[in-house]
């Protein structure tokens, strides 16, 4: 019997490509059809009618599941607007649509539920939290042989497909930048442990310390929920042990806002009586007032990741595999963390 393999080799193509000829899939040149056409005249090739017929089954959609957030402008969030967008650009590449679903945190978490009734081909997962629910419903996803994709999220002790950024390395550079411009006495304002980005930062925060010599107290570290209010809120605390802290690592863009404005309202200007470094170097920072140092996280790239590594396992036939993916972040200096020279 004539293979699929036999067809790429005479035609000088992939093996996905030959798939995608024969069961109407993705764009495709005409004189790379015609190539593979030709190919399979010449050696009988006749595709197996049951793998074909449920190759066309697919739904041209790629999944993308949100945590569902009353009263947050989650497509105004910078985290999630690039992640959509780089995701975005890949599917278009690839000849699909994307199909959002949000996910209210009171819902069943059934990921299966979307395949069961063919509306994706795969799902990319933002927003997801390390909790029993969670662990539960992504093991019976993998175990139905779903192909699925994290983004920013990863499960200790479980494999699965995930993109993420090096959080560890860019937090421990952020904290060595503020050492480096001379400061000693470093708050932590952190999200939810229950984002395994979180805990990296943590990590790389109490590694950047712990090399340079300096002790953590437990009231250098403080955790919002990564909204600006939570940042504002965390102001106060700040304030009222001023006298121990020269500067401050938020573990996001939105809570080093919040912090600089409560802060600000206080009379203590980020740059000149304290220093403030973000992260995810979000259009926000470049416009705040002084702007705002920040690590840099390539969400979109992570997007594009996401959507071509789960696509290309559809599209090739290929079982879910658990590949991870890690790609570098890097600091941004602004004002807001540089040493004052008259302090």
């Amino acid at each position: 019997m004539v293979t699929r393999k036999e067809v790429a080799e005479l035609a000088g193509v992939s093996e996905a490509t030959v798939s995608r000829v024969f069961n109407g899939l993705g764009p495709m040149k005409p004189s790379t059809k015609e190539r593979v056409l030709e190919a399979a005249k010449q050696l009988n090739y006749h595709p197996n009618a049951i793998a074909q017929s449920f190759a066309r089954r697919r739904s041209g959609n790629l999944g993308v599941v949100l945590p569902y957030m009353p009263k947050v402008h989650l497509f105004s969030a910078y985290y999630f607007s690039e992640i959509l967008s780089g995701i975005g650009e890949q599917v278009r590449e690839q000849g699909y649509d994307m199909l959002l679903s949000l996910l209210k945190p009171d819902e069943s978490l059934d990921y299966s539920a979307l395949y069961r009734s063919q509306k994706v081909d795969a799902c990319v997962i933002l927003g997801a939290r390390d909790t029993p629910e969670q662990r539960q419903s992504l093991m019976k996803l993998q175990a139905e042989g779903h192909p699925f994709c994290l983004v920013n999220q990863r499960f200790e002790g479980l494999s699965f497909r995930e993109v993420d950024a090096d959080h560890i390395v860019g937090s421990y550079q952020a904290v060595r930048h503020l050492q480096e411009e001379g400061y000693q006495k470093i708050a932590f304002l952190n999200g939810s442990l229950g984002y395994s980005n979180s805990l990296d930062r943590l990590e790389g925060y109490h590694k950047a310390m712990k090399e340079a010599g300096l002790d953590v107290k437990p009231e250098l570290l403080l955790e919002g929920n990564y909204s600006r209010k939570s940042g504002y809120e965390a102001a106060e605390r700040i304030w009222e042990q001023r006298e121990h802290v020269e500067a401050v690592f938020a573990a996001n863009d939105r809570m080093a806002i919040g912090l600089m404005q409560g802060l600000r309202e206080r009379g203590w200007i980020a740059g000149r009586d304290f220093a403030v470094i973000g992260c995810d170097d979000s259009d926000a920072a470049k416009l705040s007032d002084p702007p705002l140092s920040s690590i840099n996280v390539p969400f979109y790239e992570m997007g594009k990741e996401a959507a071509r590594g789960v696509l290309a396992g559809v599209l090739q036939g290929e079982a879910a595999n658990h590949t991870k993916v890690k790609l570098p972040t890097q600091v941004v200096v602004r004002q807001s963390s540089k040493r004052n020279p008259s302090k």
